[in-house]
């Protein structure tokens, strides 16, 4: 195993059974023996199909993340405490920002978009204050990162004739003791499960004393982490701080570590040596600002969310761009007669048209019985800051739809079937098809649809379809669905005349 390589974990830094990570809010003791290691649709179809994937991917979502919890054993000394504290517990002061103390800068570099969470609380031994950032779904190409940095910062009371700086660091030894075992302890694993722990590394010039670590595991078919762990003393205070960073593939197989990348040794430990650096600073800023004071807890706080971007409306179009244009010969044969529209609008760097023939009213076969048919067409065109044309925006794109739609692949649920996911070869630079069931939503229908690729440009096309007696309402149990045979070759047809246009414009329009 090489740590570092492709076969790194993702990263989740939260404790795993047999791993001491929470600082005991006990009086620090000596350390005990080691425990055992333990798809797009036609407008008339989006609303019902969102609702149904929302419900599937916010249970996905549930089990992506594992945080196992380990509570501490250990148990509470018979003495009782002292009454009179070294620190002058009556001129307590509001205790240090943990969250002020990381330039924006810094944390938008490391957790962009993060959400913020802070708390503080007074125990027994020790008052706490801690600050997580986290991002655990940032788009980056065709991957979803995860990105997290996690701060605790422990102010240690006296203890009789123990004073906190001394009380800090018994717990700061017991830190250290237990990470110079882990180098070398043999944990026992399931034959699926591998873990490295590297080398306890000084940090010279960190308070009174700092170290890093980096841990890796997988763990069978579903976890597969690493994260970089650095400690520090500074007086009566100590600092910890975790840092994890990890990447999958968005085409990727959900609640599985198919493809997951995560940070090495190398990198865990710069990062991580950097940051308790920077909180050792702002520790002893606050301690000189401070002298002697026992620091007081705040109310908690919700969450600091970053505001969701808001989504422009679609501009309707006067006329249909050139390439729809171009096309409109074989839309008009899936979709005789039609209704036409065409819109356009940019989100951030993806610059959005679509275009629709729509004919609710074609006669059906046999008497008194009436067809629907709809054809949508809708380019994403992706363009860098610059404004040059951004292949990796468009493959990071297609990857997101490919795994959004791989996840309901051949299943169904509340009136809604998905078919299996066929790649197509000659549509471009990647292209795959499905075929789609709905009988669920105000109209009921069938559709095909194509997702392809061509260099910066993403184009999804659906064709949709029923029919149905005329007096009966679109969502009628006498619907027949659109054949698959003539949604699947209509649709396929359409995608090869419109990526055939779409070829003869220059690299890059």
């Amino acid at each position: 195993m090489n740590p570092g390589s492709e076969w790194q974990p993702p990263t989740t830094p939260y404790q795993v059974p047999g791993r001491q990570f929470e600082p005991p809010t006990q009086p620090p003791m000596p350390p005990p023996p080691p425990p055992p290691p333990a798809p797009r649709r036609p407008a008339w179809l989006l609303p019902t199909i969102a609702a149904a994937l929302v419900v599937l991917v916010a249970a996905g979502g549930v089990g992506a993340y594992i945080v196992v919890q380990k509570v501490s054993g250990t148990s509470k000394p018979p003495t009782a405490r002292s009454a009179v504290p070294t620190q002058a517990a009556s001129a307590a002061s509001a205790g240090p920002d943990v969250c002020a103390m990381l330039p924006k800068e810094e944390a938008d570099r490391l957790v962009p978009d993060a959400t913020v969470s802070k708390r503080s609380e007074d125990n027994e031994y020790t008052v706490v204050f801690t600050c997580d950032w986290m991002n655990q779904r940032i788009s980056f190409g065709e991957f979803w990162r995860s990105r997290e940095i996690d701060v605790r910062i422990e102010q240690h009371k006296a203890d009789g004739a123990k004073t906190g700086r001394a009380m800090a660091q018994n717990s700061y030894e017991v830190e250290y003791q237990g990470g110079k075992y882990n180098e070398t302890a043999k944990p026992s694993l399931d034959p699926d499960e591998k873990e490295y722990i590297s080398p306890l590394k000084d940090i010279p010039g960190v308070g009174e004393g700092a170290f890093a670590q980096y841990t890796w595991r997988r763990d069978s078919k579903l976890l597969w982490y690493s994260f970089g762990e650095a400690h520090a003393r500074v007086g009566d205070m100590t600092v910890r701080v975790k840092f994890q960073a990890g990447q999958q593939r968005k085409d990727a197989q959900i609640l599985s570590n198919d493809g997951i990348k995560s940070i090495n040794e190398e990198n865990a430990i710069r990062e991580v040596s950097g940051l308790v650096g920077q909180f050792a600073k702002g520790v002893a800023a606050w301690q000189a600002q401070h002298p002697d004071v026992l620091a007081k807890p705040e109310p908690s706080k919700a969450p600091i969310t970053p505001s969701a971007r808001p989504t422009p409306s679609p501009t309707v179009l006067a006329a249909f761009p050139g390439d729809c244009g171009a096309v409109t010969e074989v839309a008009t044969r899936l979709v005789p007669k039609p209704t036409t529209r065409a819109r356009g609008t940019e989100v951030g760097d993806d610059a959005q048209t679509e275009c629709r023939w729509l004919n609710l009213d074609l006669p059906g076969d046999g008497k008194n019985v009436k067809k629907i048919r709809s054809v949508l067409i809708t380019v994403h065109r992706f363009t860098n800051r610059a404004g040059a044309a951004d292949e990796t925006a468009a493959k990071g794109y297609y990857a997101s739809e490919y795994g959004r739609n791989k996840v309901t692949a051949r299943s169904s649920m509340g009136g809604i079937s998905w078919g299996k996911l066929i790649d197509v070869k000659g549509l471009g630079d990647d292209a795959y098809q499905q075929f789609v069931t709905n009988r669920h939503s105000d109209v009921s229908a069938s559709t095909g649809t194509v997702v392809m690729r061509k260099g910066s440009v993403v184009v999804v096309i659906d064709f949709s379809g029923h029919q149905r007696p005329q007096d009966e309402p679109q969502n009628s149990p006498k619907v027949q669905l659109m054949p698959q045979k003539e949604a699947m070759d209509g649709v396929l047809t359409l995608a090869r005349a419109y990526m055939a246009q779409l070829a003869k414009q220059p690299v890059g329009s």
